[in-house]
């Protein structure tokens, strides 16, 4: 690994960089299922190596996505109350908002943007997202709509969550595009 050389205002990022890389599935880190691994670039411009994370692939997927249908058909997280949701994404957002100088550095690191915008457009909409959808959690409910036809019917709306869903994001606004 080459050595990283950070602006010394990065003081922060140090703690994190070079430390092994996992995936989260099923609630176990793991890495690949391939054992496969692939370099982070730390600028393009220098092509610094700042760490090796682990190469998902179709079966590192497959498993990721089985494990998330379990916990959202018949997990712990099927039977949180929707106030107890928002408490953990408000709880997310304090957290963040906590270790924001040490994430807006990773953050400018991971994809190359000035660690000031980082700071004041990145991590703060992403606290804002999480509170903001935490506020949702207690507010997702159906609907009843009366009909203007003779006689009395109404129609009944209930709102399911779409349930798993994978993502391929952009990679200017990662934290952002998660939150």
């Amino acid at each position: 690994m080459d050595t990283i050389e950070l602006d010394p205002r990065l003081r922060h990022a140090s703690n994190f960089l070079g430390r092994s890389s996992k995936m989260l599935i099923d609630g176990k880190m793991v890495g690949a299922a391939s054992g496969k691994t692939f370099e982070v670039l730390y600028n393009p411009a220098t092509g610094a190596v700042i760490a090796n994370v682990p190469e998902g692939d179709k079966a590192d997927v497959d498993l990721a996505v089985a494990a998330a249908r379990r916990a959202f058909d018949n997990g712990v997280w099927a039977k949180v109350s929707p106030s107890e949701k928002g408490r953990m994404l408000w709880r997310l957002a304090d957290l963040i908002e906590r270790d924001l100088e040490e994430l807006a550095e990773l953050e400018s690191i991971d994809n190359g943007k000035p660690y000031a915008v980082a700071r004041v457009a990145d991590l703060p909409l992403a606290v804002d997202m999480f509170r903001y959808m935490g506020g949702w959690a207690t507010k997702i409910s159906g609907r009843t709509i009366p009909w203007s036809l003779p006689g009395r019917f109404l129609s009944y709306t209930v709102k399911e969550p779409v349930g798993v869903v994978g993502q391929i994001i952009p990679w200017n606004f990662p934290l952002l595009m998660a939150a």
